[in-house]
């Protein structure tokens, strides 16, 4: 089952490689239902993982140019603010809503893929800078990623777009950015909640790695709107899936918020 795991691990580079974003959304259910990972311990190393292959796959980029430094200093601080303390509010979460919340959060990521835009929609312009919104995002999409594992590049690049008004190939470059710093922010918000497998984690990354390092070059040459239309379908697929999987959990008032007493379990151990 590893070698299978290293295999999709080339996948979720691919992924973050082509379209900035979707790394995450691979990841965690590759941890979790291929190689039997805990669900805190898969959102915590998928943080990690795609921190350090976004980092990597961002040189590339700013070779290309790809990288707006002036957004990416805007909105990466806030975002790994918001990280950070979404990972702190994830240990008064249990494991299963978290994994709910996922699968929602890949299903209603499906449907904006599925509206997309189109690949000939790309401002000319760079327009004056909304920054109270981007500010606004980057905390949002920092809680969303430090609760479930996202790296948000779906949520970044459409409001890089719209937002700052940058084209769609630089804002994939400047999401890749914002992904890995605020990843390893959130990462750094679990270490004391999970155990870490650190030469598993190594050599994964490796192989994501290896993926983001294809995707850099295939960027130019594929189509990004069948790219997002199939991914979209794949991410309704495995978010009914998840949910499926969990779905004696979703009774929300007992089973995925921790209890008075498991609260103060985790309070005291603290």
């Amino acid at each position: 089952m590893e070698i299978l795991g290293y295999i999709l691990a080339t996948l979720i580079g691919l992924s973050l490689g082509v379209m900035g974003g979707g790394g995450s959304i691979l990841t965690v259910p590759i941890l979790v239902y291929v190689l039997k990972f805990d669900p805190k311990q898969a959102i915590a190393l998928s943080l990690a993982i795609v921190g350090a292959t976004s980092l990597i796959g961002s040189f590339g980029h700013y070779k290309k140019g790809n990288i707006n430094l002036k957004v990416a200093y805007l909105f990466g601080p806030f975002a790994m603010i918001g990280t950070f303390l979404g990972a702190k509010i994830s240990a008064y979460i249990s494991g299963s809503a978290q994994l709910i919340f996922f699968a929602l959060i890949m299903i209603v990521a499906s449907y904006f893929m599925f509206k997309g835009r189109s690949e000939d929609d790309d401002i000319e312009e760079v327009k004056k800078l909304n920054i109270s919104l981007i500010i606004a995002e980057g905390i949002i999409v920092g809680i969303v990623t430090g609760i479930v594992g996202v790296g948000g590049g779906f949520l970044i690049v459409p409001a890089l777009v719209l937002l700052a008004g940058i084209k769609m190939k630089e804002a994939v470059g400047t999401s890749l950015l914002i992904i890995s710093l605020k990843s390893f922010s959130g990462f750094y918000g679990y270490l004391n909640q999970v155990e870490v497998p650190w030469q598993f984690l190594g050599i994964f990354v490796v192989f994501t790695a290896i993926g983001i390092l294809i995707g850099n070059k295939l960027v130019d040459h594929i189509s990004n709107r069948k790219l997002k239309k199939g991914f979209a379908i794949f991410l309704v697929i495995m978010g009914f899936f998840i949910l499926y999987k969990n779905r004696s959990q979703l009774n929300f008032s007992h089973n995925l918020i921790y209890s008075k007493n498991q609260l103060s379990s985790i309070v005291t151990s603290k």
